[in-house]
């Protein structure tokens, strides 16, 4: 990786990085307060390597296989996060992804229980966040807060100890009407500031909401993580 073979990428991250900055300053936010996740399925390592090489070292990945072997070949400088629905039989190859450091896309308990099971095996701690329903139906997300408080009931008792829950992740409905998403992206911040109160002892702080063609209204109803793929690499190729 000794030269940027697509300057396209550079580009387009120093754009979306700069479009970031500006919706935290309307908003009253440090730019700090965002991280950038770029979203890299469908696209080839070489791909990844340029971000990378243009200074991106957090990206998303749907589907576990992919990340494994893409993954493999790249640095270790490199953290990745889960952002796709997961299997409860992919968990142990996701968890050995030496760069894992997020699985965003925790959707019910039976999933949280095999983390924390693979997890403990291998004396592995993962930090976690809750998927929200807030959208379409055929999305995946947890649709009863009495399932998402029974979790982090588990978690705050201690019953789950190799798993950190860090907060909620949720995808809007697929619509060009812009109040219809920030209310999906507020009922999630209001959902997680209950969530806080009622569990003082953890720390609820990341918000993952917003991607290419929302990403603005995300950060401006509290989003601390933006999830854009098409944005950075361009439209994606199976």
């Amino acid at each position: 990786m000794s030269e940027i073979k697509n300057s396209t990428i550079k580009e387009n991250l120093s754009s979306i990085k700069e479009k970031i900055a500006l919706a935290c300053k309307k908003s009253n936010r440090s730019e700090n307060s965002v991280r950038l996740v770029a979203v890299s399925k469908f696209h080839p390592k070489e791909a990844v390597e340029d971000a990378i090489f243009a200074g991106q070292n957090l990206f998303g990945e749907n589907r576990v296989q992919e990340a494994f072997e893409k993954f493999a070949l790249l640095p270790e400088t490199a953290s990745l996060h889960i952002i796709g629905s997961l299997q409860r039989n992919k968990v142990q190859k996701a968890l050995s992804i030496r760069q894992l450091t997020m699985i965003e896309s925790v959707d019910r308990i039976e999933l949280l229980e095999e983390i924390e099971k693979v997890a403990s095996k291998i004396n592995r701690k993962i930090d976690v966040l809750f998927e929200i329903h807030t959208g379409e139906e055929s999305k995946a997300g947890f649709r009863s807060e009495d399932d998402v408080c029974a979790c982090l009931k588990a978690i705050a008792l201690g019953k789950i100890t190799h798993v950190n829950v860090r907060g909620f992740m949720t995808m809007a409905p697929a619509t060009q009407n812009e109040e219809k998403i920030r209310e999906s992206f507020r009922s999630m911040r209001l959902l997680r500031d209950k969530m806080s109160a009622e569990f003082p002892s953890l720390d609820l702080s990341e918000l993952s909401m917003g991607m290419s063609d929302d990403f603005l209204i995300g950060i401006e109803e509290g989003a601390t993580i933006v999830r854009i793929g098409s944005a950075i690499f361009g439209e994606r190729t199976l």
